[in-house]
């Protein structure tokens, strides 16, 4: 029996390299395919990861809080404004690991003699960790400039080409409103929120402090709370709004927000997309099925006699059975492995070559690792091979049922 099947095996292998073009091309769909169904997860893996690399880059583990002036809130007093109290309450009631608050003002600068409205933000001292902002030029601020409210300055990126298009701006002065502040720094997100946070195109940073010299009362507009890890974030949204309430009247609303939400809906829609895509490549799986079924069967009626003249000389069913199941999982199989290492290897050339990525405004590294999941290697090597024995049973059914008289008459 052993014998048998060697020899079996042996003449599927050489009836499929007597027609090379046509197994080719039969296998060509099992290779798109199975190529398909691992690039997909890996497109879906490679997008987690840069969603998540994104989020970390606006603010790893953050909540924010902002006093709610909307609504019932019309009887709102200044009382209600979160202050540096605040601050220091969830610094020492809650798991923070950083607390940091900002105001927001607009004001004008004069540029080349011409008045340009700008945002200038006042922030504490940990803010820019909290906000992983991205140091171009100087330095940032320390505890002196905070603690003797120097009258220094950061600019953005596009501010400082504005103000000063031909030169480094660290170290010039410049003035805001009614003040003269001496440029520090010149910095940028990490990751654009495209003006949905405080921070504009054209935003100045000064220390929170030197906020009382361009207000009339001081408060802080939004607050931030770090935690260690992500797991923490939902019990230190909380706790922060506890802390909130509990210094404040009862009336006073306050809302407390994490990115979460944001990351549970761009999860949701990874796995949404994620799905369409492999639903789409086991199509042309189950397209190669048919084409392997329509090829056997061609294969089987032209082979007719050489199925006749192996019965006659004592070839069982099972034999004749199992020669063409084994040409349809040759076929399957093969298009399955070069499927899988087409697939595994253009991320393996992506990843040697460095991609600019517009949004981040940055390049990522030729050696960045594309994660590959060696799941859906598997799964697209058993879907693929299960494809070809499925759909290559009926024509090998009908080639074992043959019997060896009418093979051997036919023409």
């Amino acid at each position: 029996m052993p014998m048998m099947r060697r020899e079996t095996v042996k003449v599927a292998v050489d009836a499929l390299r007597a027609n090379k073009v046509r197994a080719f091309l039969t296998m060509l769909g099992v290779v798109i395919g199975s190529a398909c169904i691992v690039l997909v997860v890996t497109v879906a893996l490679t997008g987690k990861k840069y969603i998540l690399a994104q989020i970390e880059g606006v603010g790893s583990n953050i909540v924010y809080a902002k006093y709610a002036r909307e609504g019932p809130l019309a009887t709102s007093t200044t009382a209600d404004e979160i202050t540096l109290g605040d601050l220091d309450a969830v610094r020492q009631q809650t798991g923070a690991v950083r607390v940091a608050g900002t105001r927001e003002l607009p004001v004008t600068v004069v540029v080349e003699g011409i008045e340009r409205p700008i945002s200038i933000v006042g922030i504490t001292e940990e803010f820019q960790s909290i906000r992983n902002l991205q140091l171009l030029r100087g330095r940032f601020f320390d505890a002196e400039d905070m603690e003797l409210r120097n009258k220094s300055c950061l600019l953005t990126e596009e501010l400082a080409r504005i103000m000063f298009p031909f030169e480094d701006p660290v170290g010039r002065e410049v003035r805001i409103s009614e003040l003269t502040f001496t440029v520090v720094g010149v910095f940028r997100e990490r990751v654009s929120t495209f003006g949905q946070s405080e921070i504009k195109s054209e935003s100045a940073l000064i220390p929170f402090p030197m906020m009382r010299y361009l207000v009339d009362q001081v408060f802080v507009r939004v607050l931030y709370a770090q935690s260690a890890t992500p797991a923490e974030v939902p019990a230190l949204t909380r706790q922060v709004e506890e802390v909130l309430k509990s210094r404040h009247r009862s009336g006073a609303v306050y809302r407390v927000e994490n990115l979460t939400s944001l990351l549970s809906a761009a999860q949701n829609i990874s796995t949404i997309l994620t799905i369409v895509l492999v639903i789409v490549a086991f199509i042309a799986l189950l397209i190669s099925g048919v084409g392997i079924m329509n090829i056997m069967l061609v294969t089987v009626t032209q082979r007719t006699r050489e199925i006749g003249i192996r019965k006659a000389i004592g070839a069982p069913r099972r034999e004749i059975l199992f020669q063409f199941l084994t040409e349809a999982l040759l076929i399957s199989g093969t298009g399955a492995l070069i499927g899988i290492l087409i697939a595994i290897s253009i991320p393996a050339a992506i990843s040697l070559v460095p991609v600019f990525v517009p949004a981040a405004k940055q390049y990522i590294p030729a050696d960045a690792q594309i994660p590959i999941s060696w799941a859906s290697v598997v799964i697209a090597f058993a879907v693929s091979a299960m494809t070809g024995i499925f759909f290559g049973y009926l024509p090998a059914n009908k080639a074992a049922k043959l019997q060896p008289t009418e093979s051997l008459r036919y023409e």
